[in-house]
Parts: C-alpha cells; sequence; structure tokens
C-alpha cells in the first residue's frame, strides 16, 4: 500500500520593517514599536528633545552641593551664624539689620544642604543657629544673667528675622519633600525594569 507524503507548507518569511524614528505625532518618551524578522515587536524609546535651560538655573548649579547630615546642618548653620555675628559685631557695631539679612540665606542653604532623609531638621536647626550667632550682638553685660537676658531681649525684639528665615527654610523644606515624594511615586507607577534576556 503507498502511502502520501505529506508535505508542510513552507513557511512565508516576512519582510523586515525597520524600525522608524518618532514622527511629529508620537509623545516625547513614548514607545516605538518595529518587527525584526520572525521574533517579537522590539520596543525603544522615542528620543526626547533637549529643553534649553536658563543661564541663572545653570549658574546655580555650578555651586556647590553637599549633602549634610542633619546634625551636620545644624552645626553649619550655627557656626555660619556665630561666624557671622562676630563679623557684624566688628565691622557694623552689632547691627540687627545687618545680622537678619545675612540670616535669610544662611536658612536657605541649610535647608537645600541638608539631605533628603533629614529635610525636617533644616527648620528646627535655623532658630537655633540664629539664637547663637545673636550673643556677640546682644551687647550683654554683668555675667552670665545678664547676658542671657540680653539675649533673651534681642530674640524677642527681632522675632522677625527668625520669623522669616524659619519660613524660608520651611518652604525650601516643603518643596524638596514634594519632589522626592512625586519621584518615589513615579518609580512605584514605572514598577520594576524589564530585564531583556
Amino acid at each position: 500500500m503507498e502511502q502520501h507524503r505529506t508535505s508542510h507548507p513552507q513557511r512565508r518569511q516576512r519582510p523586515q520593517a525597520p524600525l522608524s524614528p518618532p514622527g511629529p505625532l508620537s509623545p516625547q518618551g513614548a514607545l516605538v514599536e518595529g518587527t525584526l524578522g520572525e521574533g517579537p515587536a522590539v520596543y525603544r524609546v522615542a528620543a526626547r528633545p533637549a529643553r534649553t535651560v536658563p543661564p541663572v538655573v545653570l549658574a546655580l548649579r555650578r555651586l556647590p552641593n553637599p549633602r549634610l547630615t542633619g546634625l551636620g546642618g545644624g552645626l553649619f548653620g550655627v557656626a555660619t551664624m556665630l561666624m557671622l555675628g562676630c563679623l557684624d559685631w566688628l565691622l557694623f557695631g552689632g547691627s540687627a539689620v545687618v545680622y537678619g539679612v545675612l540670616f535669610l540665606p544662611v536658612s536657605a542653604l541649610t535647608a537645600l544642604w541638608v539631605r533628603e532623609a533629614d529635610l525636617v531638621t533644616a527648620p528646627i536647626s535655623v532658630p537655633i543657629a540664629f539664637a547663637a550667632g545673636i550673643v556677640p550682638i546682644s551687647g550683654g553685660a554683668g555675667g552670665f544673667g545678664g547676658q542671657a537676658m540680653a539675649v533673651v531681649t534681642s530674640l524677642a525684639v527681632h522675632a522677625g528675622w527668625l520669623y522669616g528665615g524659619t519660613l524660608v527654610a520651611g518652604l525650601i523644606t516643603c518643596v524638596r519633600k514634594i519632589r522626592v515624594m512625586s519621584r518615589r511615586l513615579r518609580r512605584t507607577r514605572q514598577g520594576p525594569p524589564v530585564r531583556r534576556g
């Protein structure tokens, strides 16, 4: 008895479609699909156009950007304000306005340079730094008691500068905390990175 040969139909090869560059209608950062031979569809991320950065932002990025712990940020603020208080006493005779104006950028730098894990410490350490730096310009006399009363009086009289610097540090801390939280939320939405094997 003859057996008929059964031939398998030959698979047709599909032409290779080149990976097309993203067109004008594709959104920035969208996935562009293309096929390579018989394999599965290959995805690649479309290149995002470079954004122009203002020169002020470029200049700010060139500044030193240390990351201080909570204790390091507090020590930085106390040491800087104590030094500025002594300089104010020597050069300007203990002017409270000069001291207050210098306190605002120190508050901002303390809040900017504290690392993300210790952001909550910046608004706490800034008032302590203000109190430490006001000792040289408070003008107390008569021993420890007179000096302590002069510091308390100076803190009460110049509370506006104290609140202003603390507000600056608090605002910067809040903005940085919101950015950290949004970055974490973006990472969780994207999920773990897919390994290509």
